[in-house]
């Protein structure tokens, strides 16, 4: 009764993004996709099975980096690997092209000396320089997809991979003749994605971050056709107490089939299993949100104040700057609230800042930015802020 035997095809929404890419839709995204969504939505699902065959039956080259998969390596160098894996695919029509042009493209000519068995760039060559070269030899739109980009601000490699991205981009997009070079970056975490778009001194600065789309009624719809499939008749699931469930636990496809796995297991009959497919979703939250509170109840008021800033702002989407007077008024504020005498001073915030990073409740990108290191610990403090006004 699991969803991992149940998959829900979102070709429209692929579709729409893809005519965004060229720019043929109503939205255009030629200059860039930035998608957020909470972990575990479906977001890295889609783009395997969805978009990404999609852009190879247009004839797109699709390069496709999850910098979530291997965290122990380097972003920058991850990046740069799976770049140099679809180049050595090309390296015959690479020689071709360059050989057969009498190497006329300067930024191109060294190329032709290039080791393209190694998975790291010559010594002088750039990722932007790889990334022509591969729209060269392809002859081909170039489709970029970093998927958990956020985390290429741990390192300055990484930084300096998304640099080298938007080189790349405007470079092959400026001219006429090119199919051009595409970026699709998504998060996990709106906050931290946002500071590549964000601060100035970040590489896409002044884009936005579009929040993506969350598996709605019509998937809760397919799903509960295809689990009703494998249950006796007159004991099935109503697709709107499946939908209700699905909204408790945060349009977690996974955390869905993990409340009717316990349904399945207490046996139900048919006037209960609305009951108990509710109850099972409270039980999944529950759980989740006390993981939050058990973390949160021992932080000192301040440590708490700094946290419910940094959720307030990040679901404004507003970029903090932590220790501007307004921030340090905020937070004094919040630390009062929170049983504190409301005189914290910027080397205070600091402290707690760095005592909250060693609990891993925050994170700090390689440049000094700060955004919660869990996006659902945003969520629960937001909730809990209402429930304490209320």
């Amino acid at each position: 009764m699991g969803l991992q035997k149940f998959f829900y095809h979102r070709q429209a929404l692929a579709e729409s993004i893809a005519q965004g890419l060229t720019g043929e839709g109503l939205v255009d995204y030629s200059s860039g996709l930035f998608l957020a969504a909470p972990r575990r939505t479906g977001k890295s699902t889609f783009l395997k099975q969805d978009l990404i065959p999609l852009c190879a039956q247009r004839g797109w080259e699709t390069v496709y980096v999850d910098l979530w998969a291997n965290r122990r390596e380097d972003p920058g160098q991850l990046i740069e690997r799976i770049v140099m894996r679809s180049l050595k695919r090309h390296e015959p029509q690479l020689k071709r092209l360059l050989k057969a042009a009498g190497v006329h493209r300067i930024s191109l000519e060294h190329m032709l000396h290039w080791d393209l068995d190694r998975e790291s760039l010559p010594e002088g060559a750039s990722l932007a320089e790889a990334l022509e070269a591969l729209q060269a030899a392809s002859g081909r739109m170039v489709v970029m997809i970093v998927d958990e980009a956020q985390h290429a601000l741990n390192t300055d490699a990484g930084i300096n991979a998304m640099f080298a991205l938007k080189a790349a981009r405007d470079a092959l997009n400026l001219g006429g003749d090119s199919p051009g070079l595409r970026l699709i970056l998504t998060g996990s975490s709106r906050d931290k994605l946002a500071m590549l778009v964000l601060s100035r001194d970040q590489p896409f600065f002044g884009s936005s971050v579009t929040p993506f789309p969350l598996l709605g009624e019509d998937f809760i719809e397919a799903y509960t056709a295809d689990l009703n499939t494998k249950l006796a008749p007159g004991n099935t699931f109503a697709a709107e107490e499946v939908y209700q469930a699905f909204q408790r636990v945060g349009h977690r496809p996974e955390l869905l089939g993990e409340v009717v796995r316990r349904v399945a297991l207490e046996l139900g009959q048919a006037p209960d299993l609305g009951k108990l497919l509710a109850q099972g979703a409270v039980d999944v939250q529950n759980g989740l949100w006390a993981e939050y509170e058990s973390a949160y109840v021992v932080l000192s008021p301040l440590q708490r104040a700094i946290l419910r800033v940094m959720a307030e702002a990040g679901a404004a989407g507003e970029r903090l700057a932590m220790f501007s007077d307004t921030t340090v008024a905020r937070i004094n504020a919040a630390e009062h609230a929170e049983g504190g005498k409301g005189k914290v001073r910027p080397q205070s915030i600091q402290a707690g800042l760095d005592a909250l990073r060693d609990k891993s409740l925050v994170w700090r990108s390689g440049r000094g930015a700060y955004a919660l290191e869990d996006s659902g610990l945003g969520e629960w403090l937001l909730e809990t802020g209402k429930t304490r006004a209320e």
